[in-house]
């Protein structure tokens, strides 16, 4: 893990480079029809999603030591910058898009992965958007306060990005009133 601020900052950079690089990758490739290679990315995408809620759920609020001491600090010190050393998550993604170009079209393989760096990308900026910015809007208050929710009620609310499998998995917090109403 890595406490610079500097660290933080290129790292949700080369995220979302890497995401784009591999998207633009796989469309330029030009093997698959648009709105298969669309459904793909998507896919992948939504694939990075629950992988994001796992992770989060059973191995940061889980047994895995080393895991749940590190987010135990972020929620202790939730605007600190701990995360990944920058070089980390797209290397993960060059070597996964890899793996797949043995069993899958490069295309194919280019997009899922892209797809996958696209959610983990909007994971990053999302958490450090919902630590760092008073939001206007109800729906981005919302948003962000279904997050800073799980800071308090540390058994609920696990994805960041979306709602959509503490929903589907019953995790998602509901007050009082809604938890006695359902």
């Amino acid at each position: 893990m890595s406490t610079t601020r500097a660290n933080a900052r290129a790292g949700l950079a080369a995220d979302v480079l890497a995401s784009c690089a591999l998207l633009y990758l796989g469309l330029r490739r030009a093997e698959l029809s648009p709105a298969l290679g669309i459904s793909i990315a998507l896919s992948g995408l939504i694939l990075f999603s629950f992988v994001e809620y796992c992770f989060h759920r059973w191995l940061f609020h889980g047994s895995v030591q080393v895991l749940e001491q590190g987010h135990r600090k972020h929620h202790e010190e939730p605007q600190a910058h701990d995360s990944l050393p920058f070089f980390l998550p797209p290397c993960v993604a060059l070597l996964l898009a890899g793996g797949l170009c043995i069993a899958v079209p490069a295309s194919a393989a280019l997009l899922f992965t892209g797809g996958m760096a696209a959610g983990y990308a909007a994971y990053g900026l999302t958490h450090t958007i919902f630590h760092t910015v008073r939001f206007r809007l109800p729906l981005a208050r919302r948003w962000a306060a279904a997050h800073h929710i799980h800071h308090y009620h540390p058994h609920s609310n696990f994805g960041v990005t979306t709602p959509l499998w503490d929903i589907l998995l019953k995790t998602r917090y509901l007050s009082g009133e809604k938890r006695l109403a359902s």
